[in-house]
């Protein structure tokens, strides 16, 4: 055990501004060797000894994990091609699995999205949607809103709005603490333009996008 005294935290920072991360923007720079500090001073709350041999590296690894995970590739810039034979075609991409922070409980959650849009002679090349998702990803979030940021992005890009989300979620903060049912999911739709006014063309999106998961874990 630490014979180290727990020291108080200096948690108000002076000189550095608190912001709330807006919808589109990942949060600020982190401020690893801080972020290094508070993880030993959460060891030792715990009652750990962070001078240990296990331990002794945790905290600069801890801290390394938070930068890379909360600065996603900003990158996401969407590429379009034109394709005039892919007019008011249904296009689905699923399979967009990322993590991400529950910002309840700072849990990770596991999302699985699909995204939907109506080709009207212009695709959204393929690779960007996986960049687009993890880059909304990579912060504390939502289910709910990560899908409607999903579906606004994908909006943007290829300059309509009949395009469709849905994401499946497996959260840890509700499977390993709370109620604890493991194996609880969470569905999100957020539909758009034709999405919402064509029951056909909703249908067959939903239809393609839980195909198999019937069953899954």
């Amino acid at each position: 055990m630490t014979t180290d005294a727990a020291r108080p935290l200096d948690t108000a920072r002076p000189g550095r501004a608190v912001s709330q991360p807006a919808d589109d923007v990942p949060g600020p720079e982190i401020d690893t060797p801080y972020v290094t500090m508070l993880v030993r001073e959460l060891l030792i709350a715990l009652g750990e000894d962070p001078g240990r041999a296990g331990l002794l590296d945790t905290p600069a690894r801890v801290a390394a994990w938070w930068r890379d995970f909360l600065s996603p590739d900003p990158s996401a810039m969407a590429t379009c091609f034109t394709e005039t034979h892919a007019s008011d075609q249904l296009v689905v991409v699923g399979g967009l699995n990322v993590w991400s922070l529950c910002e309840h409980h700072m849990l990770p959650m596991k999302l699985d999205a699909h995204v939907g849009y109506l080709a009207h002679g212009t695709v959204l090349g393929l690779s960007k949607f996986g960049r687009i998702a993890q880059r909304h990803a990579g912060r504390l979030q939502m289910q709910e809103r990560f899908t409607r940021q999903l579906a606004d992005a994908v909006i943007a890009a290829i300059g309509h709005e009949d395009v469709a989300v849905t994401v499946h979620g497996v959260h840890l903060c509700m499977s390993m603490r709370g109620v604890r049912m493991e194996t609880a999911r969470t569905s999100t739709v957020q539909a758009s333009g034709r999405f919402k006014t064509d029951p056909l063309l909703s249908q067959q999106f939903l239809t393609l996008t839980t195909a198999g998961r019937r069953g899954a874990p």
